[in-house]
């Protein structure tokens, strides 16, 4: 089947079942979604994990009824993914919701569609916490939270009959269910890409076991690591992004000079730079490289060099560049009629190239507010990546309330890495609160 063209809604196609009709919908996947079918794998499961922590625990059977009341109005979470003569495609899941399931295996893994009701992700929930899992070529983080944020919500009203009366048993009005591609509807036609790259550090260490991950939660105050940040003159997460790179360069390279730099993968939401509100994928990623060619680095000058690197990337013009090229790729007439093998081989070949031009990813899911009065039965939100190729450990950051959480995982023995990036936010006045799934301690 051919991939469908710029409409922006979701299209129909009717199939005979059983000799009568039924009308399935079907839509295309975002340029930044075709990659991950391709690569996706055991092991590299293109999987991340957006979590609600509660203020209580979590009733199982409540949990399972509010992802069946909300599942059917998010279109973009009801597919299942097709292969098409010339590109994947998304096709309307029929079926029953997933299970919601008891936490007991590490987070991230594969989702084998065919064991999971054909759908793309998962949810489970530990304790107080309801664990959503997402295949990206679904959507992206915020797309997540957006899905997350609803369930609970119907969760918490379920569990609390005192609500009724007090709110409408509906959708906030916030809750966008946008699914167009903003990639399309923002593109304009630019000049070839001209940057280049070059071969990163890779922080290699014994490997865990297969599909365990090892996370580290720090949470943090929002007003003490906005000061620190202030009084280096940076945003927040240029500050954070900053002294990750400091510990790599002090733990991993042990302050030493390098041919190699620093590459550290930033994903930048897009949706606040053209007006979007949209379910899908909407993101570029940009990177703060610092190439340690000295023999001795202060941290100010860490700073300097990777704050530097995201200023002259992270403006509306450069970042329309980055994901216009990609889009002419995908509108170009010749490689659109390429059949879908060959494009995977294509494919996976660009990604294996490019994956040694990356040490790490800090992904930063910003402020995320929450509605009353669901606020109070909310402690916080974490999320958590999946290992790449050549990326053996990565973190998240994102605020609720009055508290900032950085999350690790790591799918190798590495832990000083970790150590001195929480010791340089203690000395520059922030309190952590740290905790772990302990892997690193079994």
């Amino acid at each position: 089947m051919a991939r469908p063209g710029k409409e922006k809604t979701s299209k129909k196609k009717t199939v005979k079942k059983n000799k009568r009709e039924t009308t399935l919908k079907w839509d295309k996947l975002d340029n930044t979604a075709q990659l991950f079918p391709v690569i996706a794998r055991e092991g590299m499961s293109n999987v991340y994990r957006v979590s609600v922590v509660l203020k209580e625990d979590i009733d199982g059977t409540a949990l399972q009824l509010a992802l069946e009341k909300v599942l059917p109005h998010f279109d973009i979470f009801k597919m299942t993914m097709k292969n098409g003569l010339f590109w994947h495609y998304f096709e309307e899941n029929k079926r029953p919701a997933p299970r919601v399931v008891e936490e007991s295996e590490y987070p991230c893994l594969f989702i084998n569609q065919y064991e999971n009701n054909h759908y793309h992700f998962r949810m489970s929930y530990y304790k107080n916490r309801i664990n959503l899992e997402v295949f990206h070529a679904i959507t992206d983080g915020n797309g997540a939270l957006n899905f997350l944020k609803e369930i609970t919500y119907q969760y918490i009203r379920l569990k609390h009959p005192e609500l009724v009366g007090k709110v409408k048993d509906s959708l906030a009005t916030e809750t966008s269910l946008d699914a167009e591609d903003s990639y399309l509807s923002n593109y304009k036609k630019k000049e070839k890409k001209t940057y280049k790259t070059e071969r990163a550090v890779i922080m290699k260490g014994e490997k865990l076991a297969a599909n365990q991950l090892a996370i580290t939660h720090g949470q943090v105050p929002i007003a003490e690591i906005k000061a620190a940040a202030k009084a280096y003159g940076v945003t927040i997460n240029q500050y954070i992004v900053a002294v990750y790179t400091w510990a790599i360069y002090k733990s991993y390279l042990n302050g030493k000079q390098s041919s190699k730099p620093i590459t550290t993968c930033v994903p930048v939401n897009l949706r606040p730079y053209f007006e979007s509100d949209t379910n899908k994928n909407f993101f570029v990623v940009v990177s703060a490289v610092f190439k340690p060619t000295e023999e001795t680095y202060t941290f100010e000058q860490v700073l300097e060099i990777v704050t530097s690197s995201l200023k002259d990337q992270i403006t509306k013009e450069n970042l329309e560049k980055l994901f216009s090229y990609n889009v002419s790729n995908e509108m170009n007439t010749l490689l659109r009629a390429i059949p879908l093998f060959l494009k995977n081989i294509a494919m996976k070949q660009v990604y294996n190239a490019s994956a040694k031009a990356n040490t790490t990813t800090v992904t930063n899911l910003g402020i995320i507010k929450t509605s009353e009065p669901y606020s109070e039965y909310i402690e916080r939100f974490q999320a958590i990546l999946s290992m790449s190729k050549g990326q053996n450990m990565k973190m998240t950051v994102l605020s609720y309330e009055d508290k900032l959480t950085m999350t690790f995982s790591a799918g190798i023995m590495l832990l000083n890495v970790q150590k001195t990036f929480f010791r340089k936010l203690t000395e520059d006045g922030i309190n952590v609160t740290i905790d772990t799934n302990g892997v690193y301690y079994e």
